[in-house]
């Protein structure tokens, strides 16, 4: 069964002005929002709305600071699978999905097969985690981890002037 991907409606120049300001801050209110983007507050919302209702809007967050939270230690972590059939993989997913440790997790072409972001408070916490969670996710074969000694450029928005080329 192939995988059905979303439909996303296509963005005109004030969507794409909404996301960048919104990604920027997403604590503005819609009258300032508004003021920004060169529309009046009404439009604006209807917008925002329908950003978020279509789903190129996932969410609001605060994005945090790791170490200050007491997560000092981040891994990327490729794991290799036994087989690519379809139960195994969704098994494998839904188990990923459930482990608050991993904060991003990505299918990947080459050496592995998935690619995870892991972050737990030190070197003793990942032993435990690999021991206890990692290794025990279904068809797992092999596990490479890769430790950030330090983070260059944490993630940040979509490069949404990229868009307009």
């Amino acid at each position: 069964m192939p995988i059905q991907r979303p439909v996303y409606p296509k963005l005109d120049g004030y969507d794409k002005h909404i996301l960048a300001a919104l990604q920027r801050d997403g604590r503005l209110t819609n009258v300032q929002l508004a003021e920004e983007i060169g529309l009046s507050a009404s439009p604006c919302l209807r917008r925002v709305r329908h950003l978020e209702e279509s789903g190129v809007i996932r969410g609001y967050h605060a994005s945090l600071e790791a170490e200050a939270v007491g997560l000092g230690l981040t891994v990327f972590v490729g794991v290799k699978v036994e087989r690519h059939h379809e139960v195994e993989a969704e098994s494998f997913r839904l188990a990923v999905l459930a482990l608050p440790e991993v904060i991003s997790a990505f299918l990947v072409s080459g050496e592995s097969d998935f690619l995870l972001q892991v972050v737990v408070p030190d070197l003793r916490d990942y032993e435990r985690f690999l021991s206890e969670s990692l290794l025990r996710l279904p068809g797992v074969r092999d596990i490479r981890s890769n430790f950030a000694i330090k983070t260059i450029k944490p993630q940040g928005g979509l490069p949404l002037e990229q868009l307009s080329r």
